[in-house]
């Protein structure tokens, strides 16, 4: 039995690790190890802009990843969170159409707000930061033709 909740709950704590898809696939699902690959390699970028500074354009190109990782994953919480019940056990419980594991609770609103909450947090940061960074290279390279 797959819980409704359980994997919405997966899916934004441990969704850069791709905790929800073993949970719903299993050790063989492509898609659950490229969760942490991604993850890593912004994780990598944040280390690079501590240690090198802001100007690191490798960390420019790697923190988006993270921060597009977090967004996708509390996305993927949000539509495990508001699938309907029926749909959710054809899916995920085929053998028992009626199955409590697919019914909304409390929890499961719960992790629907935080998902919407912080999604919303790490999709408008990355956007935002990804931005600021290419228009600043912009600006830089305009000066050297300038000069």
């Amino acid at each position: 039995m797959k819980n409704k909740t359980a994997a919405a709950w997966l899916a934004f704590i441990g969704g850069q690790l791709g905790l929800h898809r073993f949970y719903l696939f299993g050790w063989n699902d492509l898609w659950a190890w490229v969760h942490p690959m991604l993850a890593a390699l912004g994780w990598w970028g944040v280390e690079r802009v501590r240690f090198y500074g802001q100007d690191d354009q490798l960390a420019w190109l790697l923190i988006p990843l993270l921060g597009f990782t977090l967004a996708g994953t509390a996305l993927t919480a949000i539509y495990y969170g508001l699938m309907s019940s029926e749909k959710w056990n054809a899916r995920y419980n085929p053998g028992t159409p009626n199955a409590v594991a697919g019914n909304t609770s409390w929890l499961t609103i719960g992790a629907l707000v935080f998902s919407l909450l912080f999604g919303t947090v790490a999709l408008m940061s990355s956007i935002a930061f990804s931005f600021q960074r290419y228009f600043e290279h912009q600006v830089e390279e305009a000066r050297k033709i300038s000069q």
